[in-house]
Parts: structure tokens; C-alpha cells; sequence
């Protein structure tokens, strides 16, 4: 029965009943959720060890006020499928998560050959302890998107400069009693104008450049080199994603670290020590080329079932229907 507020409401008009009374007697009554075998930790935890497969996936959600959960999925999400999730734990800890998935028994649990994630090292921990026998792969987007974050806090710092360089230019202006006049570059951005489109043309290949995003690529790397150097250190990275070869993936790695130590930008250092400290489980993503894809798709779909319902003010009862629809 959809449950959506509307469709509740819409329902209760059409039989000329309370809307609230009707929403009330289906969740108590008619839902099956006071005979719900979980409900008595429903808030704590959920597990599904009938659902484990050899590839897992671990992300965080927020169901409700900034309330973060785990939930632990495996890869055979299909649109129809309801087996989907495998554990769902209330906070993010390593000890949290290892203590839930240890109610699962061993021997499912030695099943479990891989697990995609992100970066996160509670989830690492967490996976390592409770998957014996599991390879963790840490998902390739979350590792390019801290390479892309650092290109584009540069780009911020550098309009943040602009900025302060125009206040301080008008600030100068006044005190001559004169009329500042804003520099124009060829294409009709200012400099801080400039900065500031150019975030987009930023994140995409070259070849991928509108004509008016490859003339303002032109300007801004000429006014900027240090862009135009952190630009091509990230595309570098992405790069090493489009190989095939754990071993040949490892070598350009090297490679890029060399020009990252060579360039010395503090940003990308602090990029180059986080991803050498998961550099093991970055390039596990070579063996079998696994995301954690699947994971980011379901949690849409949580959000989107929760915005259909208007929020979330029954956290259990939300879980049990997270229940019916995916596990």
C-alpha cells in the first residue's frame, strides 16, 4: 500500500475518513509492523544474513536530523530486486558496525570475497575485522574526487586573492576620490568572473570544452599557470583509472607522484600522503574493477523514498519499510 502522505490523504478523502486515523490504523493494524521480528532493535540495527553475497558494498546514509547509518548492501540491486540489504546500523564507528555484522555467523561472512567503499577508515576497519576473507576495494570516484578537490580549492583561493586585490584597488580609488574601473579580460570576465566560471570547464576533459569554456581555458591558464599545471596533474591521475593493468596502474601512480613532488603544491601533497596511505586497497579497484556504484544508486533511492514521504518522524517505522522494499 503506498503510504505517501498524499496518497494517504487522497485515499482517506475518497472515503470520507480522517487522513491521520487512516495513516494510524494501517501502520498499527494493517502494516505488520507490531508483529515486525526486528522491531525490538530496529533503531540499534537490522541484519539480513540470508542476503550476503561474495561482493559487498558500505556507505553512510542520513536517514533523519543529520543521523548517519550504515547500511551494508550487495551488488544484486537490480530495479526489482527486494534482496538487496544485508545489514543497516545506526552510526558510523568501526566497533558499532564490526559488533552488528559479527551477529551474522562466520561462515557467511567468510563468504564474502569483496568489499567497495570509500575512503572512510572506520569503514575499512569495520570491513576488515568482520570479512576474513574479504579484498577491500576503495571506489574509484571518491579517490578522483579528492584529486578534483584539490584543483578546485586552489582555484577558490585564487578568486578569494582576486577579490581581495579588487577591495583593496576601490578602497584605494576612494581615498583618491576617483572612479575605479573594473579590469575586462578578452573574453568580458573579470578576474574573479573568470575564477569563478571556469569551475566547471575545470572537472571536464579538454576535448569536452564548449568553444566559449576553450577560450576561457586559454585566458585563465595564461593568467594562472599554476592552474593549468594542477589542471594536468589531475587529468594525469584520472588516467591511470582508464587502464586495465593493476601493474601498469601502479606505475603510473609512480609517475604522478614524481610530478606532484616536483610541482610542490601543498594541496596535492596532502592528496599524494592520503591516497599513499590506501594505495593498497586503490588499486585492488584493478583486479576486478569494482565500484561502489550500486551503493551510491540505493542510497538515491532511500533519499528519494524519504522526500516522497515528506521526511523521515518515525525512524523505525521508516526501516521497516526500508524492509519490505529492499531486503
Amino acid at each position: 500500500m503506498d503510504t505517501r502522505p498524499d496518497t494517504m490523504s487522497n485515499i482517506a478523502s475518497y472515503f470520507g475518513v480522517n487522513s491521520q486515523k487512516l495513516q494510524k490504523h494501517y501502520k498499527q493494524k494493517v502494516s505488520g509492523f507490531k508483529q515486525w521480528d526486528q522491531i525490538l532493535h530496529a533503531e540499534e540495527y537490522l541484519i539480513y544474513p540470508e542476503n550476503i553475497t561474495d561482493s559487498l558494498s558500505i556507505d553512510e546514509v542520513s536517514l533523519s536530523k543529520g543521523e548517519l547509518y550504515t547500511f551494508v548492501t550487495n551488488k544484486n540491486t537490480g530495479v526489482r530486486n527486494k534482496k538487496s540489504i544485508v545489514a543497516v546500523i545506526n552510526g558510523t564507528e568501526a566497533k558499532v558496525i564490526q559488533t552488528v555484522l559479527e551477529k551474522i555467523s562466520l561462515e557467511k561472512r567468510k563468504q564474502v570475497k569483496e568489499v567497495s567503499m570509500d575512503m572512510a577508515r572506520n569503514m575499512g576497519l569495520a570491513v576488515k575485522n568482520s570479512f576474513p576473507n574479504s579484498t577491500r576495494v576503495i571506489d574509484r570516484f571518491h579517490v578522483v574526487r579528492l584529486v578534483m578537490d584539490a584543483m578546485q580549492h586552489i582555484r577558490v583561493k585564487l578568486r578569494w586573492k582576486a577579490i581581495e586585490e579588487e577591495n583593496t584597488a576601490i578602497k584605494i580609488a576612494k581615498e583618491k576620490r576617483e572612479t575605479y574601473t573594473q579590469q575586462t579580460l578578452a573574453n568580458g570576465d573579470t578576474l574573479k568572473e573568470l575564477l569563478a566560471r571556469s569551475r566547471y570547464l575545470l572537472y571536464k576533459f579538454e576535448n569536452d570544452w564548449t568553444l566559449n569554456q576553450s577560450k576561457r581555458a586559454a585566458i585563465l591558464f595564461e593568467k594562472y599557470p599554476e592552474l593549468k599545471s594542477v589542471y594536468e596533474l589531475t587529468l594525469c591521475f584520472r588516467n591511470i583509472y582508464k587502464t586495465y593493468s593493476k601493474s601498469q596502474a601502479q606505475t603510473q601512480f609512480n609517475q604522478w607522484k614524481e610530478n606532484v613532488l616536483t610541482l610542490k603544491i601543498e594541496e596535492f601533497n596532502t592528496v599524494l600522503n592520503s591516497i599513499e596511505h590506501h594505495l593498497e586497497n586503490i588499486l585492488n579497484f584493478f583486479d576486478n574493477r569494482t565500484t561502489n556504484a550500486n551503493a551510491e544508486s540505493f542510497n538515491s533511492k532511500i533519499k528519494h523514498f524519504r522526500a516522497n514521504l515528506r521526511g523521515v518522524t518515525d525512524v523505525k517505522f521508516f526501516l521497516f519499510r526500508l524492509e519490505k522494499l529492499f531486503a
